[in-house]
């Protein structure tokens, strides 16, 4: 098959979406921001901070923190999580993506961020009610990645029948301090931490209203960032 100009059609041709989100990141973005993208390319990137987030497509970072080429080290997965520390054979993607942020970018920060509506952790509360009707399999991918949660969810308490929001809401707060405890398992993370070259943080988004939260671990409690100017927004567009 050949397209209008007599060239052959591609048999699997690229998404039409994302053809037209990189035109207009080619007439937009990338002609304003040519230099950095050119100095970060012969400099190389030094991103102060790590974030560590969900992969659900509501909860980009970069947005949340309006960042720019360069300023942010992501690694994304299912339900925000980080195994702790396994020095063995098997694969370890997240563990090599903290290494590197660590050990070579020499980030200052370490954002745990989880987030509202978190499907991952809901399926895994689901899963405790009645494991047989709505099961993560324990054999498959996802079953066993989410076995993370345990823990936290054994912190949390026992889900009520149906999960409300409120008892995913708190286990997505458990789930965070978790990952805290678990970066902390980290031999380098530990001592880097307690000599202060670098700081860890655990942070909750609201999908629907855009509130941040910030885990104060002194405290034990997620305070809001920027409250006031988050309600005066909230109240200027009458949500």
């Amino acid at each position: 098959m050949t397209d209008a100009s007599g060239a052959t059609a591609p048999t699997n041709p690229f998404p039409s979406h994302l053809v037209e989100g990189y035109e207009t990141f080619l007439t937009g973005r990338f002609p304003s921001e040519h230099g950095r993208f050119r100095d970060l390319a012969e400099k190389g990137q030094r991103p102060k901070t790590m974030i560590i987030g969900c992969c659900d497509s509501r909860v980009s970072p970069e947005a949340i923190f309006d960042a720019g080429p360069g300023e942010l080290f992501v690694l994304r997965n299912v339900a925000n999580l980080i195994p702790p520390y396994e020095p063995d054979d098997h694969y370890h993607g997240a563990s090599a993506a903290l290494e590197y942020a660590v050990m070579a970018l020499k980030v200052r920060h370490i954002v745990v961020l989880g987030h509202a509506q978190c499907g991952g952790v809901r399926g895994f509360a689901e899963s405790r009610i009645d494991p047989y009707t709505r099961p993560l399999s324990a054999g498959d991918f996802i079953g066993r990645w989410i076995r993370l949660l345990e823990p936290a969810a054994d912190r949390a308490g026992a889900p009520p029948d149906p999960v409300s929001d409120a008892y995913v809401e708190r286990l997505v707060f458990e789930s965070i301090k978790q990952g805290l405890r678990n970066l902390r398992s980290f031999p380098w993370i530990a001592t880097l931490e307690s000599r202060h070259y670098l700081r860890l943080h655990g942070a909750y988004f609201g999908v629907m209203d855009g509130r941040l939260l910030a885990l104060d671990e002194a405290n034990d409690v997620f305070a809001p960032v920027a409250g006031a100017t988050h309600a005066a927004v909230i109240e200027g567009a009458r949500f």
